[in-house]
């Protein structure tokens, strides 16, 4: 296996960037390639040294870049494959490193492949997809079995004029490929090469959870739904084939590459399953993202609720992460820190608040820049983007995931304005809208109105240009916690300290330290919009990063204001 640099990205920040909605360069409404590297000092500032860009291949757009038309060039909304080489040398002559957000679980019914497979039923093509043939009943042709997908549909869609159907997790427009044919691994690992020798530092791995199906597509017995399907992760998610399938991506590509491999694996995959893919020595990736802390207010389902049920689960944040701290730390294995990607809402409006904005925004950044792990950051966080406040929810059919769950909410009898909250809440619309630049008309992302309305908070201050003029902004707050976080002493405590709760039962609460050489660093952050008081048995010899102006303390007591956080350094003393 290739020595990986002693695995760089353990001291690495990381940004993620969803490229339609960061910056408009050539001004027709779609961020670009080209905006990207228009800001890679703005992204240098944070102290992020590696990027993550959700896919820029050409692409249809039905799923936002996510369903592939062509893995070896750009898209055209985007740029040119020139703009891209420009991209990866901008940001390597900064000290950035670039990971390609690489599809592997589907591809656009437009690919060639597909459109191989449909005109050549009995052609090698065919046999990169999942086609199958669908089953009578009185007459009536109905899917080869009851699997229901992650939009709100059957996972099967008919291929017209035939009685056969091809799989789709997702879109309808994604056919899901087969990786238990060979030569279709092949054709990934070829285009893995041809990104990596391009120099690209590496992948985030889509869907990778998803790569191994129950082969034989027998129903699931699980309880069926009002039209007969079943999701069940069960059928295809984090099975064991994945596992091989990666080993052999390793064995054959990643093993000849300096380069770090992040797979998004959901489908409730344990810490444990988890080093299958991960584990330090015997891996066959670097990293995995799960969506273990991205929902832990109640929202995920959340149809039947209103806004004030909506609370933060400080407890379930404390153990979902200990879990996985536990887990890894043990096998040295690296893991990442977020608390959204481009699949969620915004965190600030998850786990914080917009009446506390600047509070709770720097909260969030100090409690998750301070833990075990690479952590990352969504493009926003650093301004205090919070979610969508549309008034229709027409304003969601620009995704494909929200439009088919505003059907199936009506169809349920679900009134517009319940699935509106609902939508406003939780939708990955939240987590693409345009980056809110300055004042300017449209919040200066571009001259021309963008598909993605924006938010108008960014008249608010919400936006860059008021972010660096302002002093006490979550901007400039981000990068004396990056540069702290960065700091030689402060990353051998995280990394080489015994990690320990404080009041780790605290509701309100997520407070955590690091022993190391008789010193203990603390990080105390209050989830809460009210004051609360806090026992902190560690010395507080010296106040690292704070988001309020003097702070109370006495006798081992913190009286904390609403989402007020510290990161303090103390001795140890007996």
């Amino acid at each position: 296996m290739m020595h990986k640099e002693d695995f760089w990205w353990r001291n690495s920040i990381g940004y993620v960037i969803y490229p339609s909605a960061y910056y408009d360069f050539n001004g027709d409404g779609v961020g670009d390639l080209r905006g990207i590297v228009s800001k890679l000092d703005y992204i240098a500032s944070l102290g992020v040294d590696l990027l993550w860009i959700c896919p820029f291949f050409d692409s249809p757009m039905d799923d936002n870049g996510y369903d592939v038309r062509d893995y070896y060039h750009v898209n055209p909304l985007f740029g040119s494959d020139e703009d891209f080489r420009l991209l990866i040398k901008e940001a390597h002559a900064r000290g950035i490193r670039l990971l390609v957000d690489f599809v592997l679980n589907h591809t656009s019914d437009e690919h060639p492949l597909f459109q191989m497979a449909l005109r050549h039923p009995k052609g090698k093509e065919a046999g990169y997809y999942y086609i199958r043939k669908g089953r009578r009943r009185k007459g009536k042709l109905y899917p080869p079995n009851n699997w229901k997908g992650y939009f709100s549909t059957s996972a099967w869609k008919r291929i017209e004029g035939t009685d056969k159907f091809y799989l789709h997790l997702f879109s309808e427009k994604m056919p899901d490929v087969n990786w238990e044919n060979k030569d279709l691994r092949q054709y990934y690992y070829n285009v893995a090469r041809y990104y990596l020798d391009l120099g690209v530092d590496g992948f985030r791995l889509d869907a990778v959870s998803h790569l191994g199906k129950d082969q034989s597509f027998g129903d699931s017995e699980l309880p069926l739904d009002e039209d007969g399907m079943v999701l069940d992760s069960s059928k295809f998610a984090n099975r064991e084939e994945v596992f091989s399938y990666l080993r052999e991506f390793r064995e054959e590509v990643l093993d000849h590459y300096d380069c770090l491999t992040v797979a998004e694996a959901g489908g409730c995959l344990s810490p444990e399953d988890s080093l299958k893919m991960s584990d330090k020595e015997k891996g066959s990736i670097d990293m995995v993202f799960n969506f273990d802390c991205c929902w832990c207010n109640g929202a995920y389902g959340s149809i039947d609720k209103n806004d004030n049920e909506i609370h933060t689960d400080v407890l379930a944040l404390k153990r979902n992460f200990k879990r996985w701290y536990l887990a890894t730390k043990d096998h040295v294995s690296s893991l990442p820190l977020y608390w959204c990607n481009h699949d969620h809402p915004r965190a600030l409006s998850q786990y914080g608040d917009i009446n506390f904005r600047k509070e709770s925004g720097k909260m969030l950044i100090t409690c998750l820049l301070f833990q075990y792990g690479t952590p990352f950051l969504y493009y926003g966080e650093e301004i205090g983007m919070s979610n969508v406040t549309y008034k229709s929810i027409r304003d969601f059919d620009i995704d494909i995931s929200a439009k088919n769950a505003s059907a199936y909410f009506k169809k349920l009898g679900y009134k517009d304005d319940r699935i509106l909250s609902f939508l406003c809440r939780t939708s990955r619309v939240n987590g693409r809208q345009p980056m809110q630049w300055g004042k300017k008309r449209y919040a200066s992302f571009s001259k021309v109105s963008p598909k993605t309305k924006v938010n108008p908070n960014y008249k608010d201050g919400v936006n860059v240009e008021d972010n660096e003029k302002d002093p006490s902004s979550i901007l400039h707050y981000e990068r004396k916690a990056a540069a702290i976080r960065k700091d030689p002493d402060i990353h051998k405590m995280i990394f080489e300290g015994r990690f320990a709760y404080i009041d780790e039962a605290n509701y309100d609460v997520f407070a955590y330290c690091y022993f190391h050489k008789g010193e203990i660093l603390s990080v105390v952050c209050n989830f809460r919009s009210r004051n609360i008081e806090f026992y902190l048995p560690n010395p507080m010899d010296e106040v690292l990063l704070h988001n309020y102006d003097g702070y109370s303390y006495a006798k081992d007591r913190l009286i904390l204001r609403p989402f007020e956080c510290l990161v303090v350094k103390g001795k140890r003393h007996g």
